[in-house]
């Protein structure tokens, strides 16, 4: 059970490319936000949003974490949906915490990719990924 969850073995081929094509799209567009704050980590570490009381670097190594890091496992498909739990929690921090109070206009994007990856984590990462090879030899 928990090896079909962590590498799911797919069969249809349609599937599997639009999965890729979504996996490198969507991660490369994130993977840009991660790289802009770990190029300016010194800068920012000062003046980061500090979530939940883990002061302003800690929250900034975290979100680096999640938007370069797992966002690396998301487009090669390895360690898949594990990688994508902090990408969810880091979404789910933007839209409330960072961007609670801002108009709709300024969360958008962060519930855009929300909600992508949302989607993302339940279709799983198809079979051109790191995690169908772990399936296979399963």
């Amino acid at each position: 059970m928990l090896q079909n969850f962590l590498f799911p073995a797919y069969h249809n081929f349609g599937l599997s490319i639009m999965l890729l094509f979504a996996r490198i799209a969507f991660g490369a567009m994130f993977l840009t936000h991660g790289l802009q704050k770990l190029a300016n980590f010194k800068a920012l570490s000062a003046n980061f949003p500090s979530i939940m009381g883990l002061g302003s670097t800690l929250s900034l190594m975290l979100a680096i974490f999640a938007e370069v890091f797992c966002t690396l496992g998301f487009i090669t498909g390895f360690l898949y949906r594990l990688s994508m739990i902090p990408m969810i929690i880091t979404m789910i921090v933007a839209v409330l915490f960072i961007h609670g109070e801002d108009p709709f206009s300024a969360k958008e994007l962060a519930m855009l990719y929300l909600f992508i990856f949302i989607i993302m984590y339940v279709l799983g990462p198809g079979s051109f990924a790191a995690d169908y090879f772990f399936a296979v030899k399963g």
